[in-house]
Order: structure tokens, then C-alpha cells, then sequence
């Protein structure tokens, strides 16, 4: 349920129909990512702070500042916010604009990733570190090489190797990196360098990490949605194409390749048979939620499927003052993930 559509909307009867509430309400939170750490579930959220700049398609009236880590013994059980664990005052390199991060854990460390405008205007993704899931988290001084655009989600696979995957269009700025240089927002639509609709659309990023999950270990490549035919999605095709909001998980020994629709507010997927794809698309997660954005992430929690996601329904609609939710996800007998309606 887009922005656009929200003018007349009975807020009191959406929370009614909801099929899941928000997880805290005393402050706003979104782009939830979460897992399982120790037994526990932690989620990484970002922190939605209203900037009272008006709503454009850079994401300017979204003034997040900080990070919070929240955490739950399980889907049902009391929710801990563990209080600010990274602000931006602590990130030299970072300037404004800490949008959705991830987490990841080795050898009882744990890595928090984030994307930030650096002081020339341009997203990098950084990484923080911490002897506990819930911080707090101290930054390394510099940005990872090589690392642009937004929205980073790492994956740990069965034997060991990690994986990060990030990028998001308009104001994610993948689309300014198209030659390999970055191209200036100044004078230009925040949709200038777009693919045509008949173009092969933009994809997510992929790269395996180090040892010390602190760099990209190679060149990111790009994450591949191919249609029935083998094709790959086209830059016209809204409902289906990546947007941003990337994240992996895998069942039964099969990879599935999640993202957002972003304009046309679904959450999507593919599946294959590596960390690289590329991945058949396979179906809607999630239909759209109320507000403009939609951000998700899945895990596994004592033998159930979670999906993790947000809407803006305890804002009555506002679009960047979103809440976090949490609802079970099913597989049918083919793998393939049953479609999820928010409001009943």
C-alpha cells in the first residue's frame, strides 16, 4: 500500500488487519535484518528520525543518524532495545544518512555493516566491530575499498566463506556507478543514468569478503534475476526487477535471492544454485505495505521461517517513520515461498 494510496486509509482499522504488529514502538525502526546469534534472535535495524526536509527521491527526509540493536528470545517473546550501539559522530568517514546495515559473527566477533554518506555526498559501506551481538560497535576509519552504493547483507554459507550484497537505485546511487566512475547528483535527476525500460535493469552486487570479513576479497560483480526464458529482467519490468534491499538465505541446499521492487513495493525473489546466481526469479514475498518503502530480511528460529519487514502503519502512513514486524514464512512442496498479504 504505496504512499500515494494512504490519503483515506482507516489507520485504526490497517493495525486491526495487520497480521503482525510493531515489535517497539517507542521509537521508529526499519529495514529490519536479522539472526540468530547464541540462541537468540537480534535484529539490526535502522533508526527513522524525521529530517523536516520534504519528501524527495534521494532519500533526504530520511535523517537516520544512529543504530539500535534489538533483540528477542523468539519471534513471540519480549523485545530488548539494547540502545544506540554506532552513531555517526563515531564514524570519521561518514557524514549523514546511516540507511539500512546487517550483522554477521566469526570466531565470537560481530561485524556491524552500514552504508553512510561520506563528506563528499557519496554512499560507502563501512563496518564495525564488537565482542557481543548487541554492541556496542567501534569503526574501523575508513570505509570498505571499493564499496558504493547502499543496503549491505552478509551472508555466511555452508562452508565457511562470507558474502556481501548491496546496491539500491535512485537515491542508493547505483545507478551513478554505471561506467565504474561515479557520477555527480549535482543538476540531475536523482533517476538520471538509469537504464531505458528495454535495457537489462540494474542489479544487486555481490563480493566474497576476507578472512577478517573487514574488505572485499575481489571485484563485486553483478547479482543476475533472469526470467522463464533465461533472459535477464529488463529495467521496464518494475514488478519484477531489483530496487534494493538485497538479502540471502538458503534452503534446502537451494540459494534465494531477495530484494525490494522499491516504486512498485513488492518484495521479490530468485533461486539458485550458487552465491552468485544467477537466480531464476521465482515469485512476490510480500505484497506492499503501507508507506512507500519495503525492506526485509528471513531467518530461521527453531525450525520456523521468519520474515522480517516494516510498514509505516503506527506513523499513520508517514513514509519515513516506519516500525519493524516480524510473521512466519512458509515454503510449498517445491520450494517455492508462499506469497504474504500484510493486512488481512
Amino acid at each position: 500500500m504505496p504512499e500515494d494510496n494512504i490519503d483515506h486509509v482507516n489507520f485504526d482499522d490497517l493495525s486491526k488487519r495487520a497480521i503482525s504488529q510493531p515489535l517497539i514502538s517507542h521509537i521508529y525502526t526499519a529495514d529490519p535484518s536479522a539472526h540468530v546469534f547464541n540462541g537468540k534472535i537480534y535484529i539490526y535495524p535502522s533508526h527513522d528520525i524525521d529530517a523536516g526536509d520534504a519528501f524527495d527521491d534521494l532519500g533526504s527526509h530520511f535523517a537516520m543518524e544512529d543504530y539500535h540493536v534489538i533483540s528477542m528470545d523468539g519471534p513471540q517473546g519480549e523485545v530488548t532495545d539494547h540502545g544506540v550501539v554506532l552513531h555517526v559522530d563515531d564514524v570519521p568517514w561518514a557524514d549523514k544518512q546511516m540507511w539500512a546495515p546487517d550483522a554477521a559473527e566469526k570466531n565470537g566477533i560481530y561485524y556491524l555493516y552500514f552504508p553512510a554518506k561520506g563528506h563528499d555526498g557519496i554512499f560507502r559501506i563501512g563496518v564495525a566491530v564488537s565482542s557481543r551481538p548487541y554492541g556496542p560497535f567501534s569503526p574501523q576509519p575508513e570505509a570498505i575499498k571499493e564499496s558504493f552504493s547502499i543496503d549491505p547483507a552478509v551472508f555466511k554459507d555452508d562452508n565457511g566463506k562470507y558474502y556481501m550484497y548491496f546496491g539500491g537505485i535512485w537515491g542508493g546511487q547505483l545507478q551513478r556507478w554505471r561506467t565504474g566512475t561515479f557520477k555527480s547528483e549535482q543538476a540531475e535527476s536523482p533517476v538520471a543514468f538509469l537504464p531505458s525500460d528495454d535495457e537489462p535493469a540494474l542489479c544487486s552486487k555481490v563480493a566474497k569478503l576476507t578472512s577478517d570479513l573487514l574488505e572485499f576479497a575481489e571485484t563485486p560483480q553483478d547479482v543476475l534475476i533472469i526470467d522463464e526464458d533465461g533472459k535477464p529482467l529488463l529495467s521496464g519490468d518494475k514488478d519484477r526487477r531489483f530496487f534494493e534491499a538485497s538479502w540471502m538465505h538458503k534452503y534446502n541446499g537451494k540459494y534465494y535471492f531477495s530484494y525490494s521492487t522499491g516504486d512498485t513495493h513488492f518484495i521479490c525473489y530468485g533461486i539458485g544454485d550458487t552465491p552468485y546466481g544467477p537466480f531464476k526469479y521465482a515469485g512476490k514475498i510480500l505484497e506492499p505495505v503501507v508507506g512507500w518503502t519495503s525492506h526485509h530480511s528471513i531467518c530461521e528460529f527453531s525450525g520456523t521461517w521468519y520474515l522480517f519487514y516494516h510498514d509505516s502503519s503506527l506513523s499513520k502512513g508517514v513514509t519515513h517513520l516506519r516500525s519493524v514486524k516480524v510473521t512466519p514464512l512458509e515454503y510449498d512442496e517445491n520450494g517455492f515461498i508462499k506469497t504474504i498479504k500484510p493486512y488481512l
